[in-house]
């Protein structure tokens, strides 16, 4: 695990999911020095032909073996979580199982703590914090503004929405969404692809697989699994 990927260790990267998402990573790595995006993959045909930001969609991601033999030699994932990690969990899978980096995404306004460690792959966007101790998973995403507190576990392909606020020594399941504006008490365990609504205030331990919303927060369904 590392802070930061040295800059210039990549030349050729792929981002894999359109839309809006994939526009914000765009800009983090440019504003981080490294203008590496080369190509655009999105299963949306509509997509095909179109730019983000200067950027083609080139087709599907069945083109990512192609684009490998041209040079690419990372990617990162360019969606978020939409009721569960599924896509974000294939698409980075995906990746890697053609032999391509993850490349971990830091906007240079997100705060790092020297002694926080990072796996590959993580996105961390504007504003964000991952504070003294934490540990992200593989895949993780903070978003902007989000914040996440010393001593911290988030297990791999975890999604803190923009604005969450999780405190210290906090630990979460893999998979699990965080939502927009939601809050976790300190010393609380949230398990694996769980869900938890925009808003909301954890104060007790959550299971696996359920949604839980309101202040404070309760479980008021299962959540969607990864089958």
């Amino acid at each position: 695990m590392s802070k930061r990927e040295p800059k210039q260790r990549y030349q050729y990267c792929v981002v894999l999911g359109g839309g809006g998402h994939a526009a914000v990573l765009i800009e983090s790595l440019q504003a981080s020095g490294l203008d590496i995006v080369r190509a655009v993959l999105d299963q949306d045909q509509s997509q095909w032909g179109k730019e983000i930001l200067e950027i083609s969609v080139l087709g599907g991601d069945a083109l990512l073996p192609d684009l490998k033999e041209k040079g690419a030699d990372c990617f990162v994932v360019g969606v978020g979580t939409v009721g569960n990690s599924r896509i974000r969990r294939r698409l980075y899978e995906y990746g890697l199982s053609l032999g391509l980096e993850p490349l971990t995404v830091i906007h240079p306004t997100s705060y790092v703590s020297p002694s926080a460690r990072l796996a590959p792959g993580c996105q961390l966007l504007p504003h964000s914090i991952v504070h003294t101790r934490a540990v992200l998973g593989n895949n993780v995403l903070i978003n902007s503004g989000a914040i996440v507190e010393h001593d911290c576990v988030l297990g791999d392909h975890t999604h803190v929405a923009t604005g969450a606020q999780i405190a210290g020594g906090v630990e979460i399941g893999e998979g699990t969404l965080i939502g927009i504006g939601a809050s976790v008490r300190q010393g609380v365990r949230i398990g694996r692809e769980s869900v938890i609504g925009a808003g909301a205030a954890v104060v007790k331990d959550v299971p696996d697989n359920v949604v839980v919303v309101g202040v404070p927060a309760r479980v008021c369904k299962r959540s969607q699994t990864m089958s």
